[in-house]
């Protein structure tokens, strides 16, 4: 289990905002956009990102006799590589968890069904705290296999290319791209007044990402490691200063360079960077001060890179009166998703880590009493292909995704699970999914429950137009 104390405290050191984010801090300073957020309340959305792109087909699989029988024959090896997994195969029919939505008459015959690695997200499922959206990607219009086959339909730029389409996911646009639409999300927050402190707004345990990127949001890095920034002073000693010397001062000491004490700065690109140095300070301060002043969450979470983000932004959202917030956007990650090779036994170990992490983090809301006010999601590069590659599967587009809380309309299966075959309508090659939700409704469903308006959302998300349905409906 994670150690909360010293993870949190070391969690808060690390939080300092980055001294290159000056854009943002400037931004910030005085900016009068109009606004018409409802940003009554408190409410965080927490994008989990699966970086490496997770294949649908193993996550959502068929259960039914004639899709798992179709489904056998196009992935015989990589079944026998499950069979001969030690404990045997969590892919044989009799060992899937069934999922009996509520809308399962949508699908005909088919049936479906999560492995056991997933057992804590089907429990969710079956409680009506989770919904699965179906073959969701990247889209600029609406378009067929068909129509992707003859090259007349506008599609994202950079298909199947990890960087380019991680990006694509967080910005609706390939690698380059400055803001992303959770950047967006908390600059509309911000400019509304939701906060009174707007740098605790986004909030990222996995490094920078285009996704909280903004305009007037400014990332605030929270993790077990921290900036470099932080730890050069953390790792400063005695021997700094000389014999006997407090290693404690020579911190302070250099602390105070950074925020350039009792020196008057007559560049004014030195001022700025002190300028944001001493902020950043402050806000580590001030974060640390309400942790302090907090008793870390007592659900349990698993000890995993992915299970210590999740317990980190529990204990902030635990804090958010001491913050000062009352909208926050998370970003969380966990890799090792591109399984070229040996997906039999990769797949498995990340679905168990986010799995019971994501479970973990739900019941934490629980305790928290904020289980109806925080919705968590996840997203990845885009699905595989259905036909094997070896012992793995290829780049794919569209995916299937999960959305948790207590607000969610769960239980429930939105878009739709094409056939686990080749040559259907949303069939781009191999078994690759063409999607038929974009990311663009996936996220305005999310932020319309944020608190955004309909304009709002369409400034956020552009291509949001293109698309007649704007509001998925898993959303409260």
């Amino acid at each position: 289990m994670a150690n909360r104390r010293s993870f949190l405290k070391g969690a808060a050191g690390a939080g300092a905002v980055t001294f290159l984010g000056s854009t943002g801090v400037l931004s910030a300073l005085g900016n009068s956009k109009s606004f018409a957020a409802d940003v009554s309340g408190y409410k965080a959305i927490v994008c989990v990102f699966f970086f490496g792109g997770q294949d649908c087909h193993d996550t959502v699989l068929p259960f039914d006799q004639a899709s798992y029988d179709r489904y056998g024959e196009l992935r015989t090896g990589i079944l026998a590589d499950y069979a001969s997994n030690p404990g045997g195969s969590t892919r044989t029919l009799d060992r899937l968890l069934e999922l009996t939505p509520t809308n399962a008459a949508q699908f005909g015959t088919q049936k479906f069904a999560l492995p056991e690695e997933l057992a804590g997200i089907k429990s969710l499922f079956d409680a009506g705290k989770v919904a699965v959206i179906g073959n969701v990607g990247p889209l600029v219009q609406p378009i067929t296999a068909a129509e992707f086959g003859d090259d007349i339909i506008p599609r994202p730029k950079n298909l199947f290319s990890h960087n380019d389409q991680q990006s694509t996911w967080m910005s609706s646009a390939p690698e380059g791209q400055i803001f992303g639409w959770g950047g967006k999300f908390a600059d509309t927050v911000i400019n509304a007044g939701a906060n009174s402190e707007d740098f605790f707004t986004a909030i990222t345990t996995a490094g920078n990402t285009v996704f909280l990127a903004g305009e007037t949001a400014t990332q605030y890095n929270l993790n077990s490691q921290g900036p470099p920034q932080v730890n050069g002073l953390k790792n400063f000693n005695s021997a700094l200063l000389g014999s006997g010397s407090n290693s404690a001062l020579a911190v302070k000491l250099l602390e105070d360079h950074y925020r350039s004490v009792g020196t008057e700065r007559a560049n004014l690109y030195e001022r700025d960077l002190a300028t944001i140095a001493d902020r950043a300070f402050d806000l580590n301060e001030k974060f640390n001060v309400a942790l302090d002043n907090s008793e870390p969450v007592q659900t349990p979470f698993p000890g995993t890179g992915l299970g210590t983000q999740l317990f980190a932004i529990a204990n902030t959202i635990k804090i958010k009166s001491a913050l000062g917030v009352g909208r926050q956007v998370f970003f969380a990650a966990i890799g090792g998703f591109d399984s070229h090779n040996d997906q039999a036994v990769n797949l498995p170990n990340r679905q168990k880590q986010y799995g019971d992490a994501i479970a973990a983090f739900y019941q934490a809301t629980v305790e928290l009493g904020a289980e109806n006010d925080v919705t968590l999601f996840t997203a990845s590069d885009f699905g595989r292909a259905l036909i094997e590659n070896g012992n793995g599967t290829d780049h794919g587009w569209g995916s299937h995704h999960f959305v948790v809380g207590g607000a969610v309309n769960g239980n429930e299966i939105y878009g739709n699970i094409p056939p686990y075959d080749i040559g259907h309508p949303q069939d781009a090659g191999n078994g690759r999914l063409v999607p038929e939700v974009s990311v663009e409704q996936y996220a305005a469903t999310l932020g319309k429950w944020f608190g955004l308006s309909d304009g709002e959302l369409q400034a956020a998300l552009p291509a949001l137009a293109n698309f007649s349905t704007k509001d998925l409906g898993f959303m409260g």
